[in-house]
């Protein structure tokens, strides 16, 4: 399968000033508008989306991710490298370090989680292994060839936001088995999924999250941080990017389950 890779920035990632011939193109789909950016970089084709949006105006409970998953999708992706600020739940994972999630855990409340919710025919995905195997293999490996410390794996924890975490939410979290928490992921990753694109997720830990750390959480450190390792984040990116990734064996668009008529 060839790889038609688009990357979605959030907070404090910024490849337009990066890509040649860049065009911004408003894709109108059913859920309405989404702005992307179709351009070159590093000698290759690639799709840029600001999460939330340009001047970082759209908080993460109200961000359009069918709109913005659906607009890729008709662009052409079949790949998404997904960046995401997260706190840590664990000291394992300390401030500027990057991690591969391999899991998550959903505790979003009001977001719209499928593209088929419409009558009809009920519709399952598998989400077993909900970031894809083989684009997470491609990254880590990218890293590694420069020289980048990354945490291959990771359970990340979904809330709803915006506002942070309670420590004793945290400390449930962990007992759960999550390591990291954020905002955004989810519904993103499961649409892709629908959608038939394979998705992995940069998580850039900003913070330890409420009652490990010392201070209050505040969004200013998270962008300070995010300032900080915004060079490392793009370096990954770019070698990704160039390099050759085999994705023939993937399973990411064989998960959804539309089921046989002994169902009806």
């Amino acid at each position: 399968m060839s790889i038609e890779l688009a990357v979605i920035g959030g907070t404090g990632l910024d490849l337009t000033n990066m890509m040649t011939g860049r065009e911004e193109i408003e894709v109108l789909t059913s859920y309405g508008k989404a702005l992307v950016n179709r351009g070159m970089l590093a000698g290759v084709k690639i799709l840029f989306m600001y999460r939330h949006g340009q001047e970082h105006t759209i908080p993460p409970h109200s961000i359009n991710y069918r709109a913005n998953i659906a607009a890729l999708k008709e662009l052409g992706a079949n790949a998404v490298i997904a960046s995401a600020a997260v706190g840590s739940i664990h000291k394992e994972y300390s401030p500027g370090d990057l991690v591969l999630p391999d899991q998550f855990i959903d505790f979003t409340k009001a977001r719209h989680h499928t593209f088929f919710d419409e009558p009809g025919k009920v519709v399952h995905t598998d989400m077993t292994e909900p970031f894809c195997p083989g684009l997470r293999s491609a990254i880590n490996a990218a890293a590694g060839r420069i020289g980048t410390k990354i945490h291959s794996n990771g359970t990340y924890v979904c809330v709803e936001g915006p506002r942070f975490e309670t420590a004793a939410e945290i400390r449930a979290y962990a007992l759960l088995g999550g390591d990291l928490t954020g905002m955004t992921v989810v519904p993103e990753i499961i649409l892709a999924r629908e959608a038939g694109i394979c998705y992995a997720a940069i998580a850039i830990v900003t913070n330890y999250g409420a009652g490990i750390s010392s201070t209050l959480l505040t969004h200013r450190e998270v962008c300070e941080m995010m300032l900080i390792q915004e060079p490392r984040l793009i370096s990954i990116l770019r070698e990704t990017i160039v390099a050759s990734i085999d994705m023939e064996k993937c399973a990411c668009t064989k998960s959804v389950d539309i089921p046989e008529d002994i169902c009806e």
